[in-house]
């Protein structure tokens, strides 16, 4: 029995990645519904459309748990998804709540970086409402950031520049933490630690929900004790090119993520 990872495309390999680290004795399966990648930028309606048919594919394979590895399909739909399966369902949310916590030491702001449809749903606004007492947390859409990972673009002088026209109305001396709301965006980590400030710490909820997994197989008696860890990378138009993009994507994210 596997864990499977739902996303859009493949943003969600960085989940993937960090819970092959923390299980090496599981098996996984990643789903990417390729056929309507960016979710970030669609109407909520079709989204949740597009995530229960992602999730009825999923549950075709041999699957113990899913992660929706996704901050849009979970605040889109990880309630109905909950209700709909036997299996534990577990989703993601961007890292606020560490993010305030390291900011009472550093005395500054937050910003967190989604996709637009993530920061305008009521679940992102009520997670900052609950914990951003003292007002500290701003939040920037970035919309292209998706389709700049679909490609596989991560030309350090190009994505800098994207990256420096984004921040141009913000004053970085003034935040001490950029938050990585949407799961593709932890592939330019490493840009982003070479364009800001040294002071700015760079997190993402990846370790937070792979703890969560990890926490949820225990309690559930599901986590493997034996065995050799395999992947298994479907996506829903069924192309042979996209798998070898998503073998490739997930090299380069290891390699990123290992530094």
């Amino acid at each position: 029995m596997r864990i499977a990872f739902l996303d859009s495309g493949l943003g969600g390999l960085t989940v993937l990645s960090a819970a092959m680290r923390e299980l090496p004795k599981e098996d996984f399966l990643f789903y990417a519904d390729t056929l309507h990648v960016p979710y970030g930028t669609k109407a909520k309606e079709d989204v949740k459309s597009y995530i229960f048919q992602a999730m009825e594919a999923v549950m075709q394979e041999e699957v113990k748990a899913v992660v929706v590895a996704c901050n849009t399909a979970t605040s889109m739909a990880i309630t109905d998804l909950r209700k709909m399966y036997p299996i534990p369902v577990i989703g993601m949310e961007p890292a606020v709540k560490p993010a305030v916590e390291i900011s009472r030491l550093s005395g500054k702001r937050i910003l967190v970086l989604a996709t637009p449809l993530t920061l305008k749903e009521s679940k992102y606004k009520d997670l900052v409402r609950r914990v951003d007492s003292e007002h500290i947390v701003d939040s920037l859409p970035m919309s292209e950031l998706v389709e700049y990972c679909e490609a596989l673009n991560f030309d350090a002088q190009i994505m800098s520049a994207y990256f420096s026209k984004k921040f141009e109305a913000f004053d970085m001396n003034e935040y001490g933490t950029i938050v990585l709301g949407c799961t593709h965006y932890p592939f330019y980590k490493k840009i982003l630690s070479d364009l800001l400030p040294e002071h700015m710490q760079i997190i993402d909820g990846s370790r937070g929900t792979v703890n969560r997994l990890i926490q949820v197989l225990d309690d559930h008696h599901l986590r493997s004790s034996s065995g050799h860890q395999h992947v298994k990378l479907l996506n829903s138009s069924q192309s042979a090119e996209y798998s070898e993009k998503m073998k490739e994507a997930l090299r380069i994210y290891r390699a990123i993520d290992s530094q």
